[in-house]
Parts: structure tokens; sequence; C-alpha cells
């Protein structure tokens, strides 16, 4: 990239610089004050003198939290359900998204499915038949009712026929030259070649299955089988403390309420904030530059 040696081209540079900075920090701001309450002691927490640093730092609210095992619970439920939701989702798009990215020539019906999935993104069936629907087939109180109904993200299939439109024809002509089959040229050329793609996707995934509440509340019929953003629906947003135990009294005289949801907000947030990093390489192009010389 070519920078502009003058001084506006300085002064926009420097500019610019300073308001994406100042982005980062108001971004950041919501999350380093969680973490901050979290490290404070009760009181400086209720008197709201806790800012951008802890006040009384104490591991007080983490070990109240970790020591319960409904949070516990709901947090194991989440990973088992990123774990398996993400690869089924990831296993269904791409299967989906090789065949629909082939010309009309060579998948004569793919104009109609095409429009058949589409159609799936501008029409929706409706909560109370979806609900009927999950409940005639026995999938209610379990894992895959979390799974299975959003197994196939039609967007995310668009975006990856599309990238996978753009991959060099040259590629796959050579591959059926030397023999290979459309399993060997999918999963051999075509998602190597598309890692940056399938990890955005990826990551998409796995945010949307850890964020979800909404379906774990309808679809679960105890409480014990919530995930943790549906348990933490309960108690951070609707105060319902009836999932809070007798055993639990003792240690409240040691955290408060805000500390204590702090605690479990930034327990949520952490094991996103974990995986990130190491898709965040991916999120690069010109994997494919080069694979084809002119």
């Amino acid at each position: 990239m070519v920078h502009s040696s003058t001084l506006p081209g300085r002064l926009f540079r420097a500019a610019n610089a300073f308001f994406l900075l100042a982005l980062a920090l108001l971004c950041l701001f919501p999350l380093v004050n969680v973490l901050a309450v979290s490290f404070s002691s009760s009181t400086a927490a209720s008197a709201g003198m806790v800012k951008l640093w802890p006040v009384g730092f104490n591991l007080a609210s983490y070990r109240f939290v970790l020591q319960k095992p409904e949070f516990m619970r709901a947090l194991f439920i989440s990973l088992e359900r990123v774990s398996l939701g993400t690869a089924v989702n990831m296993l269904l798009t791409v299967t989906l998204a090789y065949p629909l990215a082939k010309e009309s020539v060579k998948f004569r019906g793919r104009t109609f499915y095409v429009w058949f999935f589409v159609l799936t993104m501008l029409v929706s069936g409706g909560l109370i038949p979806w609900y009927m629907v999950i409940k005639s087939a026995g999938l209610l109180d379990s894992i895959w009712a979390l799974i299975l109904p959003g197994a196939v993200n039609v967007y995310n299939a668009v975006l990856l026929l599309n990238f996978f439109r753009g991959l060099p024809k040259e590629l796959e002509e050579a591959a059926f030259v030397d023999g290979a089959g459309h399993w060997t040229i999918l999963w051999r050329i075509f998602v190597p070649l598309s890692m940056p793609a399938l990890a955005t996707l990826i990551l998409f995934t796995m945010v949307g299955h850890w964020n979800s509440w909404f379906d774990g509340m309808i679809l679960m019929n105890t409480p014990e089988h919530y995930p943790l953003q549906s348990y933490l629906q309960t108690v951070v947003i609707s105060h319902d403390l009836s999932l809070v135990t007798m055993s639990d009294a003792s240690s409240l005289a040691e955290v408060s309420d805000r500390t204590m949801k702090s605690a479990q907000i930034f327990l949520a947030a952490l094991p996103i904030l974990c995986v990130y990093p190491f898709l965040q390489r991916f999120f690069i192009k010109g994997v494919v530059l080069g694979s084809v010389k002119e």
C-alpha cells in the first residue's frame, strides 16, 4: 500500500489511527469494567467505586461461582453444544455448498435447489410450528434440540458456495484428469484452499451457539438442562434465585449481587475470547494466489 507523504495525508492517517484506537477502547471498556467489578470487594462494587481497576481485590466471586454445580453443569452443556453443533453445522454447510457451487450445466437442478434454500431465508414457518416439529420429533429436553433445528445455516452455505465458485477451475479439472472424484476434490482441494472462509464461518457458528439462550429456555423442560446463556438469563437478567441453593447462603456474605453477576458474565465470555486468537490468523487472503500459474 502506498501512503501519501504530504501533510494532509499524514494528518489523515493520524486522525484515522486516533479514531480507531478510541473506538477499540470504547468497545473494550464494558468488558474491562465487568472484569474489574468481578475482582473487587462486595462493598466497593455495591458503592459504585469500581471503574477500570479492581477495588479491594479478591477472588471470592469466582470461588463462589466455580463452586456452584448449576453453573458448571450449564457450562459443560454449552461446551457440548458448541462442539457438536459446530461439527454438524460445518459438515452440512460444506457438503451443501460444494454441489451448489457447480454450474447449471454440470448440476442441472442447481437453480431449483438454490432458490429452495434461499426461500427459507426469506420466509419462516413461525415459532409455534417450529416448536411443534421439534416436539413431534422427540427432541425436547435433549442436546439435539439445540443443534438439529439449525443444523443447516443457509446464509453460511451461500457465503461458502460463492467462495467455492471463486476458486480456480483448473485445479478441479486437473484433479479429474488424475482420476479424483468429487469427494476427493472437496476434501483434498476445496476445503484446504477455503480455510479463511471456513475459519470465519466456524467462528460465527461457535459464537452463535455459545450466545444462544432463547431456544434453551423453551426447548428444555428443566433448568438442569439449560445451556450457560439460558442459565445466565435466568439468574442474571430475570433475577430468579431459585437456582441458588441454600448451601450458597454462607458464601453470599463475601460477594455481592453485582460481583457475582460480573464473574459469571466474564467466565461466560472467556471461552470465545480464548478461541478467537487461534482463528484470527486465517482471516487473511492469498491462500489461492499462486496455486495456478498464468
